[in-house]
C-alpha cells in the first residue's frame, strides 16, 4: 500500500518537474528560435557527460521501481531538456492510461530535427571496429536516443489505441528507418546492450506488420513481415519464431497474393518461393527444424498449419515426412500413424495407409478407433478390397453407440459402398441380390442421419440406384445433389446426363452436358465433350459426334504442348494419355459405323502411336477386319486384344461372337468368353444377348435360359446408358 502511495507521489513530483522543463523550454522559444540550432542549450546539455548519464540514472531507478533514488537524483538538479521532458510525461501519462494526453505530449516533440543526430549517434555506437576521440563524441547519448525512440514507439501504441492504425503504422516504420538508414548493414549483436534502445527496436519490428493487418493493408503488412526477418535488427530466437509464425498464417489465410520476395542476395541454385502458399511452407519447414533442434520452444500449431498448407498445395507425400521426422513425444503413435496414413490415402498408396492403421487396430478396444476403422474401410474401398472394407465398416457401426448422427452416417456410407462393390464382383445372384439390397437400406440410412445434405451420400445413392436400373428414383437424388452442390462438381453433371441418357432423354442430356460445359474450365472439359460425342451418336448425329471429338483432341494436344512447356495441371483430370486414346478409339467405331474404313483405320494408328500395345487398338482393328468380312484375321485381332488385356469386356465379346460364326468351337468353350464378360460387366446387354443366342443353339433345356438372357438383354438395352453410370 505505503508502495503505491509512494508511486503516486513519485509520478507527481516527475510530473511537476517535466512540466518546469517544459515550460523553460517554451521560454526558450519564444525568446530564441535557434534553441534547436546545434549550438543551443539543449545540445550543450546533451554534451555534457553528466546530463546523460544521469537521465539514464533516473529511467533505469524508475523502471527497477526505485523511486526515492529517482526522486533524488532528479532533486540534485539536472535538468531534463524539452524533448525529453515531453517524451517521459508521455510515457507517465500513456502508462496512466491517458491516451490522448499523452498523444498530446508526444505531438509536441519535434522529431524530424532530432533524426539525423539520432541516426549518427546510434552509427557510431554500432561502428565497434573503430576508435573516436574524445572530440568525436556522438551529438546525443544513446539513453537519449533511446527515450526518444520509446516516445516514437509510444506514439504508434496510443495511436493503435485510438483506432488509428495507418498513422500508427507511419509513426512505427519511423523507428525501422531510423536504424536502417544509420546501420545498413544491421545491427550488431549486443547492441544497446545496458539500455532500452534494442528492446524498443525490437518491439516496433514486431509490431509494425501488426498495425498494417489491423489497418487492412495487406501488401504493406508482408513487406514489412518482409523487412522483419530479412534484415539484421539484433532479434532474439524466440521473437524471429514469433514473427515467422505469424507471417506464415498471414500467408496462408489473408486471401492476399503479393508478389514473390525479391532475393537477390540469395546463392544460386537457393530456393525462392514463387508465391504466398511456398513462402508460408517455407517459414512454417524453418520453425519445425529450430524446434527439432531446440533452438526455440515448440508450437504444436506450426505443424497444424503446415498441414493445411501442404495439403491445399496437394504435397502430402513431403508432408508424411515432415510426420516421420517429428521427434519422439511430439506426438502419440496412435495420432502419428494415423495423419501418416491420411497423408499416404490421399496419394493413393492406399496399402501403405492400410498397414499403418492395421498396427493401431491390433491392440486397444474397436470402441477407442473408430478414425482408424473408418478410414481402414476407406483405404480397402480404394484398393478393392471390398470385404475387407465392409468389414472395418461394420466394426465401426457396432461400437459406435452414444457418437453423433455424423459420424454413424459416415460408417453407413462406407459400408454402403462396400456393399454395393461387393454386388458388382458377386458370384451368386442370391449373393449379389442380398448385398444390393442390403447397400441401399444402409445407404438410405446414412442420408437420413446426414439429413440429406452430404454430397458424398446422395451420390452414392443415386449411383446405387442406377446400377440396379431404378432410373426415377437415381434422377432424384441426381438433382437434389445438383441443387445441393450447386453445380460445383463434374462428376455429378456427368451422372445426370448419364442417368438420362439411360432413360432416352438424349436432348435433356445434352443440355445438361452443355450447361456443364459453359461452367467448367477449358481444360476440364475432356470427360464433358466425350460424353457429349457419344450422346450425339446415340441419337444418330454421327458428323457432329466427329466435331465433338475433334474439338477435344484439340483440348488435349492443347494441354500436352502446355505440360511440355513447364505449366503445371491441377490433379483430378483423367490423365491424358488415356483419355486422348479413348478417344481415337471411339471415333474408330464411329466411322466404322458410317462406313468411313479409312479414318477408322488412321484413327486405328493414332492409337499405336501413343501406345503400341493398346488394347483398344486390336479390338478396333478387329472390327475393321470384321466388317470387311476377314473373319479370320478379326479373330486374331482379338485374341491380341485379350492378350495385352485379359479383361477388356467388348474384346471378349467379339471373340465369342466371331467364334460362334466360324463353329471352330464348341459352344461350351465359346459360352466361357461371355460369361467371363458378365462376371465383369453384368449390365453388358450386347454379352447378355450372344449369350441367349449360344443357349438357343443348343436347344432343348437351354431354351429356358435363353428367353432368361434375352429378357435380361432387352431390359437392359432399354437402360442402357451412352457410357457406363461409373
Amino acid at each position: 500500500m505505503e508502495d503505491r502511495k509512494g508511486r503516486r507521489k513519485f509520478k507527481k513530483f516527475v510530473r511537476r518537474m517535466a512540466m518546469e522543463c517544459l515550460c523553460s523550454g517554451e521560454q526558450l522559444k519564444g525568446a530564441d528560435e535557434t534553441v534547436r540550432s546545434s549550438d543551443s542549450t539543449i545540445t550543450k546539455d546533451y554534451l555534457g557527460s553528466g546530463y546523460s548519464s544521469r537521465n539514464g540514472e533516473i529511467e533505469q531507478y524508475l523502471d527497477n521501481g526505485n523511486i526515492e533514488e529517482a526522486e533524488l537524483s532528479l532533486r540534485e538538479g539536472v535538468c531534463l531538456n524539452y524533448e525529453e521532458a515531453r517524451a517521459l510525461l508521455g510515457r507517465l501519462e500513456y502508462q496512466r492510461g491517458h491516451v490522448e494526453a499523452a498523444l498530446r505530449v508526444f505531438d509536441g516533440i519535434d522529431v524530424s530535427a532530432l533524426v539525423p543526430k539520432m541516426k549518427i549517434s546510434i552509427a557510431r555506437k554500432a561502428d565497434r571496429r573503430k576508435t573516436h576521440s574524445q572530440w568525436d563524441s556522438p551529438p546525443m547519448p544513446l539513453h537519449a536516443v533511446s527515450l526518444l525512440m520509446e516516445a516514437i514507439y509510444l506514439k504508434a501504441r496510443a495511436l493503435h489505441d485510438l483506432g488509428k492504425f495507418k498513422e500508427a503504422a507511419q509513426e512505427c516504420r519511423m523507428i525501422l528507418d531510423i536504424v536502417e538508414e544509420a546501420v545498413p548493414e544491421g545491427l550488431p549483436a549486443g547492441f544497446g546492450k545496458g539500455c532500452k534502445l534494442n528492446e524498443i527496436i525490437c518491439k516496433g519490428v514486431e509490431f509494425l506488420p501488426e498495425l498494417w493487418k489491423l489497418g487492412g493493408f495487406s501488401l504493406e503488412a508482408i513487406s514489412s513481415y518482409r523487412r522483419s526477418l530479412l534484415n539484421n535488427w539484433n532479434l532474439d530466437g524466440e521473437t524471429i519464431a514469433r514473427i515467422q509464425k505469424k507471417f506464415a498464417v498471414f500467408l496462408l489465410y489473408s486471401g492476399c497474393e503479393a508478389r514473390p520476395p525479391n532475393l537477390h542476395s540469395q546463392l544460386d541454385g537457393s530456393f525462392v518461393p514463387r508465391n504466398n502458399m511456398e513462402e508460408a511452407i517455407l517459414l512454417l519447414l524453418i520453425l519445425l527444424r529450430k524446434f527439432n533442434l531446440k533452438r526455440v520452444q515448440r508450437d504444436d500449431s506450426v505443424m497444424h498449419h503446415l498441414t493445411f498448407a501442404l495439403s491445399m498445395s496437394g504435397q502430402l507425400i513431403p508432408l508424411a515426412g515432415q510426420f516421420e521426422e517429428l521427434l519422439p513425444g511430439v506426438l502419440d503413435k496412435r495420432e502419428w500413424s494415423y495423419n501418416v496414413a491420411l497423408c499416404y490415402l490421399a496419394e493413393e498408396d492406399d496399402l501403405s495407409a492400410l498397414n499403418l492403421l492395421k498396427r493401431i487396430l491390433k491392440s486397444g478396444e474397436d470402441s477407442d478407433h473408430l478414425r482408424e476403422l473408418l478410414l481402414a474401410s476407406k483405404a480397402c474401398v480404394e484398393m478393392g478390397a471390398h470385404a475387407e472394407g465392409a468389414s472395418y465398416a461394420r466394426r465401426a457401426i457396432a461400437n459406435m453407440q452414444g457418437e453423433c448422427e455424423h459420424m454413424v452416417g459416415v460408417a453407413d456410407l462406407l459400408l454402403g459402398v462396400t456393399l454395393s462393390n461387393q454386388a458388382r464382383s458377386a458370384i451368386s445372384d442370391s449373393e449379389r441380390a442380398s448385398w444390393q439390397y442390403e447397400a441401399l437400406e444402409v445407404l438410405g440410412n446414412a442420408e437420413k442421419k446426414m439429413l440429406g445434405k452430404d454430397a458424398r451420400v446422395l451420390y452414392s445413392l443415386s449411383l446405387e440406384n442406377a446400377e440396379q436400373r431404378k432410373l426415377d428414383t437415381a434422377a432424384f437424388y441426381a438433382k437434389k445433389l445438383m441443387k445441393l452442390e450447386a453445380g460445383s462438381e463434374l462428376r455429378s453433371w456427368l451422372l445426370l446426363a448419364r442417368i438420362l441418357s439411360a432413360q432416352k432423354q438424349f436432348s435433356d442430356a445434352e443440355a445438361i452436358v452443355d450447361a456443364a460445359i459453359d461452367q467448367t474450365g477449358k481444360w476440364s472439359q475432356g470427360n464433358l465433350l466425350r460424353t457429349k460425342a457419344r450422346i450425339q451418336a446415340a441419337q444418330g448425329q454421327f458428323r457432329e459426334a466427329v466435331e465433338t471429338y475433334t474439338q477435344l483432341l484439340a483440348i488435349i494436344q492443347l494441354r500436352n504442348k502446355s505440360s511440355s512447356a513447364g505449366i503445371y495441371l491441377s490433379k483430378g483430370n483423367k490423365d491424358d494419355k488415356s483419355l486422348q486414346i479413348e478417344t481415337w478409339y471411339d471415333l474408330a467405331l464411329l466411322y466404322l459405323g458410317m462406313s468411313q474404313w479409312k479414318d477408322a483405320e488412321v484413327c486405328v494408328s493414332k492409337i499405336r502411336v501413343i501406345n503400341p500395345y493398346s488394347a483398344l487398338a486390336w479390338h478396333a482393328t478387329g472390327k475393321i477386319y470384321q466388317t470387311k468380312g476377314l473373319t479370320k484375321e478379326a479373330l486374331g485381332a482379338f485374341f491380341r486384344a485379350l492378350d495385352l488385356d485379359p479383361k477388356h469386356v467388348p474384346s471378349l465379346i467379339s471373340t465369342a461372337i466371331v467364334l460362334r460364326q466360324l463353329g471352330d468351337r464348341p459352344l461350351p468353350s465359346v459360352r466361357c468368353f461371355l460369361t467371363d464378360a458378365l462376371q465383369l460387366d453384368r449390365t453388358n446387354h450386347v454379352a447378355w444377348f450372344n449369350l441367349g443366342l449360344l443357349y438357343k443353339e443348343e436347344g432343348g433345356r437351354s431354351a429356358a435360359e435363353a428367353a432368361e438372357c434375352f429378357q435380361a438383354a432387352a431390359l437392359l438395352e432399354e437402360t442402357d446408358p451412352v457410357e457406363p453410370f461409373r
